[in-house]
């Protein structure tokens, strides 16, 4: 009984590089989330920077999610814009890619990270300000949800 040969090492170089582009396009665009999530991500996160950049606070508080923005009020002790006028967190224009996990989703911006959930109304920042604190432990945030 004989084989019929698989086949070639051509055809197998270009479907190990099919598949390796796959990977790598999954990994940019956060685990197989769909261009149009990652692009809602990104395009919240860009708003949120510009907001904070421009010294828009309102707009910028206009953008977090509920939980975030009432946590920041009632630790601050004053309204929301008032709050995040206050706090330390970068200007700088997020990357080209987000890691979108389900309804969740982080970005990095600024050598910080911003951290995302999707309401009803869209994608709402979390978390921002956030810095690794380094092994196990969880990021540091300049402004978090309770």
């Amino acid at each position: 009984m004989t084989r019929a040969p698989g086949p070639g090492p051509a055809l197998r170089r270009g479907a190990a590089s099919a598949l390796c582009a796959g990977v790598v396009g999954a990994l940019l665009t956060g685990c197989g989330a769909s261009s149009a999530r990652v692009n809602g991500v990104l395009d919240a996160g860009r708003a949120f920077q510009r907001a904070v950049a421009g010294g828009a606070f309102a707009a910028a508080c206009d953008l977090l999610a509920p939980g975030t923005r009432e946590q920041l009020e009632e630790d601050a002790r004053v309204p929301c814009d008032k709050a995040l006028a206050g706090r330390q967190l970068p200007t700088a224009r997020p990357g080209d890619s987000a890691e979108v996990y389900g309804r969740q989703a982080a970005i990095s911006a600024g050598g910080q990270k911003l951290f995302l959930s999707q309401f009803k109304g869209g994608w709402k920042v979390v978390a921002a300000g956030c810095t690794p604190s380094g092994g196990d432990k969880p990021y540091r945030c300049a402004v978090k949800g309770g």
